[in-house]
């Protein structure tokens, strides 16, 4: 999906790019499949920020994605490419044969019209949802659940693919966009293909109100905040950061720091990104 580059009609014009949608065959969304979004503006049930940087930008519904592919066995086709607001992927609006409607991210070449399937008698076709079990090694792989029947956790976002390795026992090993190899049990589903709208990582937005629309609020340098808000602040001009390297604004450090303590999955990561 190429994208479209505008004139510098203003400064904030300048350099900015945005997609085509060229894909998009509808416009407005399935009614069925919307349900309200509630915000929280980084904010946790105690109405304290727990991430920063979030808030405002423009309203949204939410799409109910088909992340489960549980309709087993059951033949649907492709009636619409739809834009998600929630989402960096195109999502496919799906009609199955009992007459059930379901929304699925869209991979690339999938089309209106196509059909699809999911459970052990799909075939290796994009779109199709199956086991690992069921799906040669190297193929590329998106959706990907880490547990049985919860519904694809793994690889969602525009671009992005995993590769199926090998086969061990009862599990798989998956190479993650990341270059982590990863055990998967080989029960859990994945979906064939590589996810569309390959070319959202380069965009560029051109103007901080682009930024603002997002939901995504300024982002202060540390060296721009006082001593007690923050590790870089303080000093006489613009000071440097020390010999300790830079910091997160609770003191760790910002660079390098692993962060990670599921001792539990741990044992499932067989080659680790870095």
């Amino acid at each position: 999906m190429p994208l479209k580059v505008y004139k510098p009609t203003s400064p904030g014009r300048r350099g900015m790019t945005g997609s085509t949608f060229e894909e998009i065959t509808k416009k407005k969304p399935e009614k069925s499949l919307l349900k309200p979004l509630k915000r929280n503006a980084g904010r946790s049930n105690q109405g304290r920020i727990t991430v920063r940087h979030r808030g405002g930008g423009a309203k949204r519904m939410y799409r109910i994605i088909d992340f489960k592919r549980d309709k087993l066995g059951i033949r649907g086709e492709v009636t619409a490419i739809e834009y998600d607001p929630n989402r960096s992927a195109r999502i496919a609006l799906v009609s199955y044969e009992d007459g059930e409607k379901r929304y699925i991210l869209a991979p690339i070449g999938l089309k209106v019209g196509d059909s699809i399937m999911s459970g052990g008698d799909a075939e290796i076709k994009v779109g199709n949802a199956l086991a690992l079990r069921a799906i040669p090694t190297g193929t590329a792989v998106h959706n990907i659940e880490l547990h049985r029947g919860k519904g694809g956790q793994l690889v969602r976002s525009a671009g992005a693919s995993a590769q199926l390795m090998a086969k061990e026992g009862s599990y798989g090993l998956v190479r993650m966009p990341s270059g982590e190899i990863r055990r998967i049990h080989i029960e859990c589903f994945a979906t064939i293909g590589q996810i569309g709208n390959v070319d959202h990582r380069h965009i560029k937005l051109g103007k901080a109100g682009r930024s603002r629309h997002l939901g995504r609020r300024p982002t202060v340098r540390g060296s721009a905040m006082t001593p007690r808000d923050h590790p870089h602040g303080g000093g006489e001009g613009r000071s440097p950061i020390g010999l300790t390297g830079p910091k997160t604004p609770w003191g760790k450090p910002a660079l390098g720091y692993r962060t990670r303590r599921n001792k539990v999955t741990s044992s499932m990561i067989v080659k680790r990104r870095k």
